[in-house]
C-alpha cells in the first residue's frame, strides 16, 4: 500500500509522527545498513530510498506493481521492506528454484508479528518451523482428514450439507442473496462435521448463544493476520505492538478457542470414562484427544483449518461462478454437461469425475484467482542461490502466482476465461512446471487440496445445475464487477450478491 494509506491503518494519527521517528530509526538500528550496502549478487530490482527501502512504491495492490517490476528486472527481484530482504520469483523456472531446487533451505516461514507468540507457534501447522512436531502433525492431519479414504468418508457428509444449502436457495426464489456467505456457511458446516461429528454452529446456539459469533471470529483472527505491521519491516518496534495488531489476533483468538472449548471439554470426558471404547472414536477432535494433544494445540489447530477450509474455498467458489456468470458462451457449455451427466435435480460426489468441462471451469478459476496472489511467504534458513543470485539468510520469498498467471509467454490470452486450455492437458495442481501451482509445492504444499477440490466441485455444480442467477435491477451478466482486494486471500471488492430462480429439470 502506499505511505499515506499504510499510516491510515497504523496507530499513527498523523504522518509528522512517523516521519519524526525514522531519523531516530535511522541513528539507532538502520545506520549501519545504510552505509555498509546490501549483500552483494542480489536478484535485480527498483532503486530503494534510504530507511523505508521499497515501501513506498508498492501501491494498494502489491501484486499488480511486484507483475510489472518483473517485467522490467527480470523474473527473480528483491525488494527492501524497510529492513526486510524480499525476493520474488514470477515465472516458473524462479518458482522452481525456490519451492524444488533449494526447497530444503527456503521452507521455513516468516512469522507474522501478531502470530509470534510462544503459546501459538510450536502448535501450528501454517507458521511452524519444518522440525518432527510439523511432520507429526501434517501426518496427522493426512491421515485423518486428507487422504483418498478419509475424503471418500466425508462424501455423504458434504451431500447433505450442499443439500441444505440447495433446499435454502429454493427457499429464497425470487431474493437476493449473497453468495459468500451462503457458502461460507456450507462449508463450515461440513468442515465441523469432519472435525466433532456435530453442526458446531448449531450445538453451540442450543447450549449457549455463542454460534452467531463464530465467523465473526473467524474473520477478525483473518484479519489481523493480514494487517501491515510496522514491525514487520522494523523489528525494533516488535515489543511495542504501537498498532494493537498483536494484542487484538490475541483477543479474537481466544474468543475463538472459548467457543469450542465446551465441546473439547465434554469430549474429553467421554473418552476418559469406562464406557468408552476405541469404535466410538469417529471426528477428528477425537482423534488428536487420544493421542494427548494439550487444549492449546488443539486449539491452535482447529483454528487454522477452519480459517484456511473456508475461506480460500467460498473465495474460489465466488470467483468461479462470476467468471460463469460473465462469460455465457462457457456457462452454456458447463450447462450443457451437466444436463446431459445428471439426472436429478441434486448432484452426488459419485456424478462429479464425469464432469471434465467442470474441472476445467475450476481450474482456470484458480489461475486467474488463486487462493491467495503469492504463495504464503518463505524464508531462508540459510544463504544459498536460485537463478544464479544470492538468496542471504532470513530472507522472505513470495512466489508471485497472480503474475505467473497472466504471462502471456506463459499461457495464451491469459487474462481470458478459457477453460478448454486444461481439457485433455496433462496440466494438473501438482504441476511438474511449476506455471501452475495455486495450493503451493514441495514440502509446504497445501495438505487441503483434495478436500477443498471436492468441495468446490459439489459446490459450484450444484450452483449453476440447480439454478438460474440475476443481477439487481435486470444489469447485464457480462460488466459484473471483477476487481479483487489485496490480503491474504485475494476476494471480489464487492461481494457477489444475486437473485436466485430455482431451474425446473424434466
Amino acid at each position: 500500500m502506499d505511505m499515506i494509506a499504510f499510516l491510515r491503518e497504523s496507530m499513527f494519527s498523523s504522518p509528522f509522527i512517523l516521519l519524526a521517528l525514522l531519523p531516530i530509526l535511522f541513528m539507532v538500528k538502520h545506520i549501519k545498513l545504510a552505509f555498509s550496502g546490501m549483500p552483494k549478487n542480489l536478484p535485480p530490482g527498483p532503486p530503494r530510498w534510504p530507511i523505508i527501502g521499497n515501501l513506498h512504491q508498492l501501491g494498494d495492490k502489491p501484486h499488480v506493481t511486484i507483475t510489472k517490476f518483473a517485467k522490467e528486472y527480470g523474473p527473480l527481484i528483491s525488494l527492501n521492506l524497510g529492513k526486510q530482504l524480499l525476493v520474488v520469483a514470477t515465472s516458473p523456472e524462479a518458482a522452481m528454484g525456490v519451492l524444488k531446487t533449494q526447497d530444503r533451505f527456503l521452507s521455513a516461514r516468516i512469522v507474522p508479528s501478531a502470530f509470534n507468540h510462544n503459546s501459538l507457534l510450536p502448535y501450528s501447522l501454517i507458521w511452524s518451523e519444518c522440525n518432527q512436531s510439523w511432520k507429526t502433525l501434517r501426518t496427522l492431519c493426512r491421515a485423518e482428514m486428507f487422504s483418498h479414504k478419509a475424503i471418500e468418508s466425508h462424501s455423504r457428509l458434504r451431500e447433505e450439507k450442499v443439500g441444505d444449502m440447495f433446499d435454502f436457495l429454493h427457499s429464497k426464489q425470487g431474493q437476493m442473496v449473497n453468495i459468500g456467505e451462503i457458502v461460507f456457511t456450507t462449508v463450515f458446516n461440513s468442515i465441523s462435521g469432519i472435525l466433532f461429528s456435530k453442526d458446531l454452529l448449531s450445538y453451540l446456539k442450543d447450549e449457549n448463544e455463542a454460534g452467531g459469533g463464530l465467523k465473526e471470529s473467524l474473520d477478525n483472527v483473518l484479519e489481523h493476520l493480514g494487517k501491515t505491521d510496522l514491525s514487520d519491516f522494523y523489528p525494533i518496534f516488535q515489543s511495542l505492538d504501537l498498532q494493537g495488531i498483536s494484542k487484538g489476533f490475541t483477543k479474537h483468538s481466544k474468543e475463538l478457542f472459548s467457543i469450542w472449548e465446551v465441546m473439547i471439554k465434554e469430549r474429553r470426558s467421554q473418552i476418559a470414562s469406562s464406557t468408552w471404547s476405541p469404535e466410538h472414536s469417529i471426528s477428528f477432535l477425537d482423534r488428536l484427544i487420544e493421542n494427548e494433544f494439550s487444549d492449546d494445540q488443539i486449539n491452535q489447530l482447529l483454528n487454522e483449518l477452519f480459517i484456511a477450509g473456508t475461506d480460500t474455498t467460498t473465495n474460489t467458489v465466488e470467483w468461479a461462478l462470476a467468471e460463469l456468470l460473465r462469460n455465457k458462451e462457457e456457462r452454456s457449455k458447463l450447462e450443457q454437461e451437466l444436463r446431459k451427466e445428471i439426472n436429478s435435480d441434486q448432484i452426488t460426489e459419485s456424478q462429479i469425475s464425469k464432469l471434465s468441462y467442470l474441472q476445467a471451469c475450476i481450474k482456470e478459476t484458480l489461475r486467474l484467482h488463486a487462493p491467495g496472489p503469492f504463495l504464503i511467504p518463505h524464508r531462508a534458513t540459510q544463504t544459498c542461490e536460485v537463478m544464479g543470485y544470492t538468496i542471504p539468510e532470513n530472507t522472505e520469498l513470495f512466489i508471485n502466482i497472480w503474475g505467473i498467471s497472466r504471462d502471456p509467454k506463459i499461457w495464451d490470452d491469459p487474462l481470458s476465461f478459457k477453460p478448454e486450455r486444461f481439457l485433455d492437458s496433462d496440466v494438473d495442481f501438482i504441476s511438474q512446471d511449476f506455471k501452475f501451482i495455486p495450493f503451493g509445492a514441495g514440502r509446504r504444499m497445501c495438505p487441503g487440496l483434495p478436500a477443498a477440490i471436492k468441495n468446490v466441485e459439489l459446490i459450484l455444480a450444484t450452483l449453476i445445475h440447480g439454478f438460474n442467477w440475476a443481477l439487481p435491477n435486470g444489469e447485464d451478466l457480462t460488466k459484473l464487477d471483477m476487481n479483487d482486494k489485496f490480503g491474504l486471500v485475494l476476494h471480489k471488492e464487492k461481494p457477489l450478491k444475486l437473485i436466485v430462480e430455482p431451474k425446473v429439470h424434466m
